[in-house]
Formats: structure tokens, C-alpha cells, sequence
């Protein structure tokens, strides 16, 4: 089976293009490098250097013949996009309708799309199911929502079947160490806890401790990344055996809170991580929390790394060696 991984050489595509190969898949990656590294590309993987915004570098690519596609090329800042919504129309809006018009007319039938839990907003219920309301508080979320409602639509007038997955909090890296580059500008907490481990920032802002949880900070679900990665081939492998498309939640199901990040950060690397309490951010909801039900009982889909120790441990393997005295 070959399949067109876009976006493969970013962060969670590198490891979603290693589980494919793992798997055996015959993979070819798609990317930019906007986001992704050069790093992160893997020997037993072809490679195509393009665009999703040039649509003729697309249908190239496509051209060889694909029996699916992955499409993880977007722009994912929150912040940034309620300043610069014009650029997330167009990357993540415009650049996915030139991926499935030329997969429609390359003949690809089957693709898996990175959402997000941004779909939702803010919870109004615990732990967030699939059928929690779709009312997203940042354009980047409203993207992810449009795009599904686009695959909707393609899996209704062309009978592509798609795998929407809603992600909550990817962090981590592949246990084996077979991802070499580091996320580029990340903006989760784990990453940043390790920049200031490793002494390349200073010290971690807490965004408030007088949120009503366990310890006043605010909670979150982390899912191991290559837990993530491993859901995108059990998504593939279900839409070849039922033809049918699906929409599924990805969470450890667990609440992390940031306090609780930080000092297990700490144990583990040995290392101090100065951290100063600030005000709340807008729109930090107290606790996130994801039902991932629906993808057990569909994929039979279990998180293997997504305990706090291996989430912690695995990325620090990544910036340990960028300690500074």
C-alpha cells in the first residue's frame, strides 16, 4: 500500500511517516519545509519537496498513484490566528481544498485529516466526546471545523473516505529516538518546560493558580505522539475494511496539570525549571479533558506512551543535549 504523507517532515507527520513504515507501508512525504526538517526524513521514505498552495506540485506528486494520503500541512497557532485570520484562510482552508481537488482527480479515495480539540471550545461538559458542541474560540479552530465539514462533503459528492482525527494535547517523541529534529517555535507546555530545563530559557510562566482544580493550575490531556501516530494507521486500515469514513477523539483520557508538569520535569531530568506564577490567560479553560471511547470501541486504539514519566522522559532524550551550563 502507498501512502502520500503531507506534511511528514513537521513534528507529529514525522512520526505518523514512521509508524506508516513501521507498518510497511510504502511511504512518500509531502512538505515545505515551512515547519518540517530536513532531520526528520527517513531513508526507506521517498520524498517530494512542494506546496500545498501550488496546486500543480500537488498533482505532480499525486500523479505516481497513492491508495491514500495524510494531510497534517497546516498553520496551528491559536494566538496568531485571531491576528492573522486572512493567513489561516488560506493555508489551512484554501491549501485543503487544493489536496482533495487533486486527490479527486488523481483518484486517491482515502484520506486521514489532523484535526484538533480547537473545535470545540471551551468544554461544557467533561470529559469532551465526539458529540460535544462544535463552537471553536480562536480562527485556527474554526479552520479545523470547516475542513472537516469539507471532507463531509467530499465523502458525500465524490466518495472519498476520510479519518477526521481531533487531537487534544500531542507531546513526547518516538521512544526509540528515531525523530532527530526539534519542534520548531513550540508553544505547549512540555517543550518549553524542557527549553528551560535545559537552560535556553530562562524560567516557565504559570498562567495562574487559582483555577478550581486539584492544585489550582490548570489540567490538561497529553497523548504520546507516536500514540497519535500509530491512531493514524488503525484509522487508515478501518476505512479500507468499511469503506466508511470517521471522526474520532485522541486523549490519554488522564489530566495533567501544569504544577504537577513541572515538578515531575523536574525529577526526572534532575535539573531546576524556575517557574513564576502570572495572571490567567483569556480563554484557558480550568481543565481539558478527552473521552477517547469512540476511537477504542472503532480502532481498538490504546495509548501505549501517554503516561506523564514517558512523556517527559522521551522529550527530554530531545533537548538534554542542548544544556547549557
Amino acid at each position: 500500500m502507498r501512502i502520500l504523507v503531507i506534511g511528514g517532515a513537521g513534528y507529529i507527520g514525522s512520526h505518523v511517516a514512521r509508524a506508516f513504515l513501521d507498518h510497511g507501508y510504502e511511504v512518500t512525504v509531502f512538505d515545505n519545509f515551512q515547519t518540517g526538517l530536513r532531520e526528520n526524513l527517513f531513508n526507506d521514505a521517498a520524498f517530494v519537496h512542494g506546496d500545498i498552495m501550488r496546486p500543480e506540485q500537488l498533482r505532480a506528486a499525486m500523479a505516481g498513484g497513492f491508495d491514500g494520503c495524510v494531510h497534517l500541512a497546516a498553520l496551528k497557532a491559536a494566538g496568531q490566528s485571531m491576528l492573522q485570520p486572512e493567513l489561516y484562510s488560506e493555508a489551512n482552508i484554501a491549501g485543503t481544498i487544493n489536496i482533495l481537488s487533486q486527490a479527486s482527480a488523481a483518484g486517491i479515495a482515502r484520506i486521514i485529516f489532523s484535526s484538533s480539540a480547537a473545535v470545540y471550545g471551551s468544554p461544557q461538559y467533561l470529559p469532551i466526546d465526539e458529540d460535544h458542541p462544535k463552537e471553536p474560540e480562536n480562527f485556527y479552530g474554526f479552520t479545523k471545523l470547516e475542513i472537516e465539514r469539507l471532507l463531509e462533503w467530499y465523502d458525500r459528492l465524490k466518495g472519498m473516505r476520510y479519518g477526521a482525527i481531533r487531537y487534544f494535547n500531542a507531546a513526547g517523541y518516538d521512544v526509540r529516538g528515531r525523530i532527530k529534529g526539534l519542534e520548531l517555535n513550540p508553544e505547549n507546555l512540555l517543550p518549553i518546560v524542557m527549553e528551560v530545563a535545559a537552560g535556553i530559557r530562562p524560567k516557565l510562566s504559570i498562567f495562574g493558580d487559582d483555577y478550581p482544580t486539584r492544585d489550582g493550575s490548570c489540567i490538561r490531556d497529553y497523548v504520546h505522539v507516536s500514540d497519535l501516530a500509530e491512531a493514524h494507521v488503525t484509522a487508515f486500515e478501518y476505512i479500507l475494511k468499511n469503506d466508511k469514513s470517521l471522526t474520532v477523539n485522541l486523549g490519554s483520557e488522564t489530566g495533567i496539570s501544569v504544577f504537577e508538569m513541572v515538578e515531575r520535569a523536574r525529577s526526572i531530568t534532575g535539573r531546576p525549571v524556575p517557574a513564576e506564577v502570572t495572571g490567567r490567560r483569556a480563554g484557558d479553560p480550568s481543565e481539558l479533558v478527552a473521552s477517547s471511547a469512540k476511537s477504542r470501541e472503532l480502532l481498538g486504539w490504546v495509548p501505549k506512551y501517554s503516561d506523564v514519566d514517558t512523556l517527559i522522559s522521551s522529550t527530554w532524550k530531545m533537548y538534554e543535549k542542548y544544556v547549557t551550563l
